[in-house]
Order: C-alpha cells, then structure tokens, then sequence
C-alpha cells in the first residue's frame, strides 16, 4: 500500500464512518524519549503513558530531525492504538505516533491544542 503524502495528493477513496471508528487514535503523554540511531530513518523511541485503561506504550517515531528527546517529556501527542505491534529494527513499536510532513518531508507531531486527559480518544 502506498501512501502519498504530499499536501497537494487528493483526498483519498470515501469511507462509512463506522470504518472511521475503526481506527482508535488516543492522546497520551510522553515520558520518555530516547534517540534510536539503528533506525533507517532519523527515529527516536517514546514512552507514552495513554491513562490506566491504555496503560504505557513504546513507539519508534520518525521525529528526531525536528524533535530533540529532551524537549518532548511531558508534551502530548496522538496515536494509533490499535494496530498490532510492529517490529522496527530491534525495537516493537506498540503504537502508530501520528504527524504530518512538512514542506521538507519532516515529520511534525500531531497533538491537541489544549491539555486532554490521557486516553481520551479522538472523534
């Protein structure tokens, strides 16, 4: 499958909106992040604590040619939560961190703009 995602690509195909709800993105805090050099791509690997019902998941993010680890403790972001574990190199990835690319092709992080309660998922 393959993904075009340049700001200019045309929306992709119609869905139902139960489909939509297939696909459960939370918000969560970061706890921890770390660089992860071994990635194929400038990665690094977060902590996210998405509340008690989530719990605290790992993700390898392509962030770290616009993020430093250091900067992130604390910042929310959203996720996909429910997409099986993903093997990235030596590291399981448990969730999809989510962002956009910018004019670059960096990855931005894609967060709330006020505080929400981890967990909260979005609709």
């Amino acid at each position: 499958m393959h993904l075009d995602l340049a700001a200019d690509a045309p929306a992709a195909d119609p869905i139902a909106f139960d489909d939509f709800l297939k696909v459960d993105i939370r918000i969560g805090t970061i706890l921890r992040a770390e660089p992860y050099p071994e990635a194929r791509k400038p990665s690094l690997k977060l902590e996210i604590d998405f509340g008690p019902t989530i719990g605290v998941k790992k993700s390898s993010a392509q962030i770290a040619t616009l993020y430093a680890p250091e900067d992130l403790t604390g910042r929310q972001i959203a996720a996909v939560v429910n997409f099986p574990p993903r093997q990235i190199g030596k590291f399981m990835s448990e969730v999809l961190t989510l962002g956009f690319a910018d004019e670059e092709g960096r990855v931005v992080l894609f967060a709330a703009d006020r505080p929400v309660p981890n967990g909260s998922r979005l609709f």
